[in-house]
């Protein structure tokens, strides 16, 4: 941990979910709601061959399929997925991921280390450490 500007700052290492959960582009909303659900966890990274598509998180199931009443066992994850995948380094400080989210309108951000996803850190996971170490 290091000290910036009399605020304790700690790299999003710590805070982040290493275990990546992930989805093909062809699952059904149904799908991904029963898999985040289980793993509780608000959004999964869309991955087809290797490479990351986007993410779908709860807000996309919600704002995006349910508002516009589509039938979740017919929808892809595809159709309502976040692209591109939005990234944030792990060396970080948890202010510039909460900046970088207001910014995007996201809750929730890969994390990378030398380019690769390592984690993903949410909105909850950030309110967790103001609430701890320090203040926005």
């Amino acid at each position: 941990m290091a000290l910036q500007g009399g605020v304790m700052v700690r790299p999003l290492a710590v805070m982040m979910r290493r275990q990546v959960r992930t989805i093909r582009p062809d699952a059904t909303l149904t799908e991904a709601a029963g898999l985040m659900r289980e793993a509780k966890v608000g959004a999964m990274l869309v991955q087809a061959a290797g490479s990351y598509l986007g993410v779908v998180s709860e807000s996309d199931l919600v704002r995006k399929a349910m508002a516009q009443g589509l039938d979740p066992a017919q929808t892809e994850v595809r159709a309502v997925m976040s692209s591109p995948v939005i990234t944030i380094e792990v060396d970080r400080s948890a202010h510039e991921a909460s900046d970088l989210m207001a910014e995007k309108g996201i809750r929730h951000l890969a994390v990378t280390q030398d380019g690769a996803i390592v984690g993903m850190v949410s909105v909850r996971d950030l309110l967790r450490y103001f609430k701890n170490w320090g203040t926005v």
